[in-house]
């Protein structure tokens, strides 16, 4: 299925997003269940995934090796932008995720 790339941008950053908030949210009730701080753990989960968050957004690790590999050897450098790019939108959302989160717990705030 060959999408536009720029569906395939917005695609990378809201998956990212989604995997980040959702994977901490389900966990820190997971650490609730079993007797930890709710808000402590969501953020210590949100910093442990936000790698994982990046790879899924970007259909794993593989597919961008083989892009960035075809854009030095065969002088593709549209390729390598492209992989780039979407890494960054990856990125983003994975960030997004995180500052959501952090201004939603207000972990960060000291006494």
């Amino acid at each position: 299925m060959n999408q536009p790339f720029f569906t395939h941008l917005f695609e990378a950053y809201f998956i990212a997003l989604g995997v980040l908030l959702g994977g901490s949210v389900i966990g820190g009730l997971a650490s609730f269940l079993t007797g930890q701080p709710l808000l402590t753990e969501i953020v210590r989960i949100s910093d442990l995934i936000r790698i994982w968050a990046i790879i899924a957004a970007i259909g794993g690790t593989f597919d961008t090796v083989y892009s960035f590999e075809r854009g030095f050897l065969e002088g593709e450098t549209k390729d390598i932008v492209k992989q780039f790019l979407l890494i960054l939108s990856a990125m983003g959302g994975a960030q997004t995720g995180a500052l959501i989160i952090n201004w939603l717990t207000q972990e960060h705030v000291s006494q």
